[in-house]
């Protein structure tokens, strides 16, 4: 038997309304911040992902999934969103139509990592991206909308940490500082994080291994050595988040490592999916623009992971969802009518009705029992004398009440199935 590929796998229909859901207060929550949706190819250029994720992310360098095409291109699936929606900014020259870009997708995204509980190598992502102005009312809309989202959800187990990375000269001089202190301790760090210490060296920080943990708590940190600029911009920041009520802790050790990230930096985690405990994260990212060749272009944004918050509903039973029903269930009292009970479910679907069949030629007792199995609302009964009578009987499952309904009066029918 073929499997589906590991680190990937089928939502099925009892799944799906979950996800409609969550689509559906993705999409009004973004639409009430005035943002527009995107859609960007599933591939790209290997070197836009290589320049504008950056050659030394374990992204890139461990996770992307890249081949050559036929045309002798290097093409990679989509590991994340940000670099194309930059890339269709650029090309189709959206800054020249609108000073302010506000953009939103829901997409799936593909990494080669470990599988496990909330990751897969194919995923799917929800984010924003805001790009032409460097106000800090920016920064915080993204805070907002990523916990509104995740609130509306009913999600309760959650924290909001923040950080400011600062501008890129004042990161600098602090990279200095914290390689100063890292050379102290460099034989003692894990094989990884000697690697970054020359690559990316706040990556660190990141680091899950005992020995590296137990030596950056005493890191200087890079909130200690902002500038004047970034501080006034992280205050501010605060300001807007604490007058939209929202609660926030700051994280010091909150970072991005790469270059073009500035000032805000965030995540939003969860304590009910495990050790993959963020749900969404995002920040400032200034030269991202100019760094894949467009103007001098500031941007934000956000991304949220869709499998690890449904992990999270789920592990907190949050969403309540309604009850799957269908409208109409036409049961045939008589094998020689199957045609009269197709051409009415046609037309009663035209109508705006789910309406389900019987396909297997059962008996109407067992057409009963798959009425009741999709929780139909009503049943009609074709056949019998009341056909004959030119009429049809339809019943409320809720009840038992039954109707007489004449034969060609689909428009009564219609209106008091879609009344009830």
């Amino acid at each position: 038997m073929i499997k589906a590929i590991t680190g990937t796998r089928d939502i099925l229909p009892s799944d799906i309304p979950k996800w409609k859901y969550l689509e559906k207060v993705v999409s009004e929550v973004f639409q009430n911040f005035n943002y527009k949706e995107i859609r960007t190819p599933v591939f790209e250029e290997t070197s836009l992902f290589a320049r504008g994720i950056g050659e030394a992310t374990d992204i890139v360098s461990k996770e992307m999934y890249t081949f050559i095409d036929r045309g002798g291109t290097s093409i990679t699936l989509k590991p994340e969103m940000t670099a194309g929606v930059v890339r269709a900014l650029i090309e189709h020259s959206l800054d020249k139509k609108q000073s302010v870009n506000k953009l939103y997708y829901i997409s799936p995204m593909f990494r080669q990592e470990r599988p496990q509980a909330g990751r897969f190598r194919q995923f799917h992502q929800f984010g924003a991206e805001a790009l032409g102005s460097n106000d800090p009312m920016l920064d915080a809309e993204m805070i907002i909308m990523a916990y509104d989202i995740i609130n509306k959800l009913g999600l309760k187990n959650l924290t909001v940490k923040i950080n400011s990375l600062g501008i890129p000269q004042s990161r600098e001089n602090y990279k200095t500082i914290l390689k100063k202190y890292l050379e102290q301790h460099f034989n003692s760090l894990s094989q990884e994080s000697k690697k970054r210490f020359d690559t990316n060296i706040l990556r660190i920080f990141d680091s899950k291994e005992d020995q590296d943990q137990k030596i950056m708590t005493d890191a200087p940190l890079l909130i200690n050595y902002l500038d004047d600029e970034s501080i006034q911009h992280f205050e501010k920041v605060k300001n807007y988040l604490g007058a939209a009520g929202i609660n926030y802790e700051v994280d010091p050790k909150l970072v991005r490592g790469l270059d073009y990230y500035s000032h805000t930096t965030f995540e939003i985690v969860s304590g009910s999916v495990g050790s993959q405990s963020s749900l969404c994260g995002g920040g400032r990212y200034d030269m991202l623009v100019k760094e894949l060749g467009g103007g001098d272009i500031p941007g934000v944004g956000f991304a949220a992971g869709m499998e690890r918050i449904l992990l999270a509903c789920e592990n907190e039973n949050s969403l309540n969802l309604p009850e799957e029903k269908i409208d109409l269930y036409i049961v045939s009292l008589d094998k020689n009518l199957l045609d009269e009970t197709f051409k009415l479910a046609v037309e009663l679907r035209r109508r705006g009705l789910t309406v389900e069949t019987d396909y297997l030629s059962r008996s109407v007792k067992a057409q009963m029992r798959e009425a009741n199995k999709y929780n139909s609302k009503y049943v009609l009964m074709i056949g019998g004398e009341e056909f004959r009578k030119g009429e049809l009987v339809l019943k409320k499952m809720s009840d038992g009440e039954q109707y007489s309904i004449e034969k060609n009066d689909l428009e009564n029918l219609g209106t008091k199935i879609k009344e009830s």
